[in-house]
């Protein structure tokens, strides 16, 4: 039954919210790690006390509103639609986060991005000059490419 999964749970909970970080690398094969908290990318107005919560575990990321709406994209898990950061934006995120990141998890994801058919590096240029990741982007990614 749907109405008991957690992304349906977290659909109702903050319809606000886009799947981002570790969550968004699982979606999209970049980990094979599975997150013990749903990273949720929302408002950085939002109101911190609706995060506080048991079940289930969330870990809200609060970012500019300009930010939010950069390359979501609309997905379906387990049965339910859900909004999540497209994969470069995902990529930018990591850069941006790297020291806060397992290194295992950001090398594999890094180096899953260059492999994957479907990266967009246009676009991923793009979005690090939004993101202000150019730099590290170039240092990190470019070496690659």
């Amino acid at each position: 039954d749907r109405s008991f999964s957690e992304v349906a749970v977290i659909v109702r909970l903050f319809p606000d919210a886009v799947l981002c970080m570790e969550s968004a690398l699982q979606f999209y094969g970049y980990t094979d790690r599975t997150p013990s908290k749903w990273c949720l990318a929302v408002d950085k107005h939002s109101t911190k006390s609706r995060f506080k919560i048991d079940y289930p575990m969330v870990k809200p990321y609060y970012i500019p509103k300009a930010q939010l709406e950069l390359g979501v994209d609309e997905v379906f898990i387990e049965e339910t639609q859900i909004k999540i950061f497209n994969r470069e934006h995902v990529i930018c995120d990591c850069l941006r986060h790297e020291n806060k990141m397992d290194v295992e998890i950001f090398n594999k994801a890094i180096q899953a991005y260059i492999k994957d058919p479907e990266k967009n590096i246009p676009r991923l240029l793009d979005y690090a000059k939004i993101l202000r990741t150019e730099t590290k982007m170039r240092k990190t990614i470019g070496v690659w490419l």
